[in-house]
Formats: C-alpha cells, sequence, structure tokens
C-alpha cells in the first residue's frame, strides 16, 4: 500500500520507507535485497575473522602427557617381569630400562611444562593481537576495496563488450562465415576469390592454394587468377619458384604479356635455377616499363641489385635448400625440391657443358630416393660431356665419391 508524500514522493506504508520523488514503488524491495547482501557479506567477514583470530585467542593446549607415562612405566614393569622370569638377558634388560626410564623422563619434563601457566606478558600480548586484528582486518578490507576497486562501476551487459570487441573479431568472424559458406555451397567461385587473398595475408597458404584454384576453376581463366595461383604456390613452398608455380606464371603471361606479377617471379625463377643474367634482363625490362612512382619498384631494384652483385650462382637445389625443405609438410616439400630439379634438368636438356650442373642433378635424385634417374642423369652427362674430356674428366672426379663412377 502507497500513499502520496508531497515532500518526499511515494510512501510504502507496509515496508515503512519513504521513496524519493519519481522513484518507482519497487524501491524498497531493492534496498531490501541490498541490506541482505551486506548482511550476508558482514557474516563472511565476521567468519573470515574469527578464523583467522581463533589460533590466536585460543588457550595453550592442556593436554598433558599422562598417557605417555603410564604406556612408559608398563613398559619398564614389563622388562622386570622378563628378567624375573630370565627370558631376556641381563644385559638386554639393563639396556632397555635405560631408554625407557630418558623416554619416560622426558615425557615427565614435557607434561611439567604443559601444564604451567603462560607468562602474563604473553596473554596480555595475544589479546592485544586479538583486538587489533579484529578491528584492522573489516577496516583494512574495506580501505583496499575502495581504494583499488569500483564500486561506482556501472553494468557492463554482454551486448555491449561483444560491441567493444568487433573490432579485433571482425576478421576472423567473416573468415568463419566465409568457410561456413563455402562448405554449404562449394562452386560458389565468388566466396573463393574472396577468401584466397585473406589466406595469404594470416600466412595460411595451403588453404591459399586450394582457394586460388577453386576461384581459377569456377570463375575461368584470367592473368590476374594464374598469377594468384602461381604467388601461393612460391609462398607455400617457403619461396621457391616451384615447377607448378612457373607453369602458371607463364600462362599469366600468355594471357597478359605485361602482368608485372607474373614478370617478377619469372625473373627469380631464373635466378633460382642459377641464371643471374636471364634474370637481371628480365627484372631490367620489368623497371623500364614501370611508371615512376610504381609501388612495387622498389623490390624489383633490390633484386636486380642481388643478382647483379653475384658473381656466381648456384645451379639447381643445392643441399642447404634440401635441408631447409625439410621444414615443410612432405607434399610441399616433394613440390618444391622437384620443382627445382625439373627446371634444372630442362636447363642441362638446352646446355649440358655444366659438370658442377650435372653433379647438383644427380645427387638430387640420390636425395628423392632415386638412384635409377640419377643412374640415367649420370650417363647423360657423360654423353653430353663426351666432346670435352677436361670437362668429363672433371665430372667423373665429382661423381666418383657418389659410387657411380664410369
Amino acid at each position: 500500500m502507497y500513499w502520496h508524500c508531497p515532500k518526499q514522493g511515494c510512501l510504502d506504508v507496509t515496508a515503512l520507507v519513504c521513496l524519493p520523488p519519481g522513484a518507482h514503488p519497487a524501491t524498497p524491495t531493492i534496498i531490501f535485497e541490498l541490506m541482505t547482501l551486506w548482511f550476508v557479506l558482514s557474516l563472511m567477514t565476521v567468519g573470515a575473522v574469527f578464523a583467522v583470530l581463533w589460533p590466536l585467542a585460543r588457550k595453550p593446549d592442556q593436554v598433558g602427557s599422562g598417557n605417555d607415562l603410564a604406556v612408559y612405566r608398563d613398559q619398564l614393569d614389563e622388562v622386570r617381569r622378563d628378567r624375573a622370569s630370565q627370558s631376556i638377558g641381563e644385559k638386554e634388560a639393563a639396556a632397555a630400562e635405560v631408554e625407557i626410564s630418558r623416554r619416560l623422563i622426558a615425557a615427565a619434563d614435557a607434561d611439567d611444562s604443559r601444564s604451567a601457566p603462560p607468562p602474563e606478558g604473553t596473554v596480555q600480548r595475544r589479546r592485544a593481537v586479538t583486538a587489533a586484528m579484529l578491528a584492522l582486518l573489516p577496516l583494512g578490507a574495506v580501505a583496499i576495496y575502495l581504494a583499488l576497486g569500483s564500486p561506482t562501476l556501472p553494468d557492463q551487459p554482454l551486448g555491449s563488450r561483444l560491441a567493444a570487441s568487433h573490432g579485433r573479431q571482425s576478421i576472423e568472424n567473416l573468415i568463419i562465415q566465409v568457410e561456413e559458406h563455402l562448405e554449404r555451397r562449394p562452386d560458389d567461385g565468388r566466396g573463393w576469390e574472396l577468401i584466397g587473398p585473406i589466406y595469404t595475408r594470416l600466412g595460411r597458404f595451403d588453404d591459399a592454394v586450394k582457394a586460388r584454384r577453386n576461384a581459377l576453376r569456377l570463375n575461368g581463366e584470367t592473368a590476374d587468377r594464374e598469377a594468384a595461383l602461381g604467388e601461393a604456390l612460391v609462398f607455400a613452398a617457403n619461396g621457391v619458384v616451384t615447377e607448378e608455380a612457373k607453369a602458371a606464371f607463364d600462362r599469366a603471361l600468355a594471357l597478359n604479356a605485361t602482368h608485372v606479377q607474373a614478370r617478377y617471379f619469372v625473373a627469380l625463377a631464373a635466378e633460382q635455377d642459377g641464371q643471374p643474367k636471364q634474370a637481371a634482363e628480365l627484372w631490367q625490362a620489368l623497371l623500364a616499363d614501370a611508371p615512376p612512382d610504381a609501388p612495387w619498384g622498389e623490390v624489383v631494384r633490390r633484386s636486380l641489385e642481388r643478382v647483379q652483385g653475384r658473381g656466381t650462382v648456384e645451379r639447381g637445389p643445392t643441399e642447404e635448400q634440401i635441408g631447409a625443405a625439410s621444414g615443410l609438410a612432405p607434399d610441399q616439400r616433394d613440390s618444391m625440391i622437384r620443382g627445382m630439379v625439373a627446371r634444372l634438368a630442362e636447363r642441362l636438356r638446352r646446355d649440358g657443358s655444366d659438370p658442377e650442373g650435372w653433379l647438383r642433378l644427380v645427387r638430387s635424385y640420390m636425395v628423392l630416393g632415386e638412384p635409377d634417374r640419377a643412374r640415367a642423369a649420370a650417363g647423360e652427362a657423360r654423353r653430353v660431356l663426351s666432346g670435352d674430356p677436361v670437362k668429363l674428366q672433371r665430372f667423373e672426379d665429382l661423381v666418383k665419391p657418389l659410387g657411380l663412377g664410369g
């Protein structure tokens, strides 16, 4: 039942609480709940204080060692009975009596110390500590809460907190939504086209290759899609332009001979194949066609300086490159090494006058576990180098430690 109070608003006669103007009649219920909460918290505080102070406030343990004294006396009597009945020897009985007597004396001393009242100063100090703890614990807790806590912090609904973190989770949510959509509709080429570059930026190169393949298959061949697939393959192979990636860049250039991305990676493939002169020519041509403010111009210039400053270039996959590939997934490692070996073999078929190149090809086949192809490559090298005895002898010296001497 509520009455209107001109000065103070609405008066709840039942709860005997005068509400402020404009307050809802349910306010007494809220006040009651707050009072109940503070009462429960107070009880918890008292319980915590009691648990802390109880060891300090209780009297010393008055339990003596009377039971121990009785046990030791019984043991002495038993030893004496055994001596009288000659169950044990004199020496054993004497030693047992000495040990039991020593324990009996120690127990009696302990019993005396327990039964002695504590000094008056000790009792007073204990009471002072108890009173101080009883007053300081609750006051200290309230002071710390007021200093470090947030009693005036407003409510934080879930919706507002989710909205605050929306910016951080937007990319993850987008990827999840697109992936769920592509699971339901795997033939959506636009979805694969959308998620491909996102996978690349996140370093998920295997997923990027899959997305680029599907986008190319579903949306049709274009120079951009072929070059994007080649780039994903290069990233998945730890920066090596594999044979499959090189083929994708070649298809991109067949569709658009001026495609910048494809031209750059074709030159990089030439560098990795041990042809720095060809790589330099391709990058120089790319720079000649570039506008003055091209954002990729600096990358090409650094690559050009790299190959122009090198005296010799490793031809084919080196042992270090093959070792570095061991950290990749098996399919990536196989694609990386086989692409490099295939390009090396193709170069040697065009120009086989390089004994060191033939040696690298033979070693590469042996690393791949293909001894038959290694022997075939050694035989091909001997055939090609037969017209130059110096180079042929050089190849024989190099390949002899591998057990493939002629």
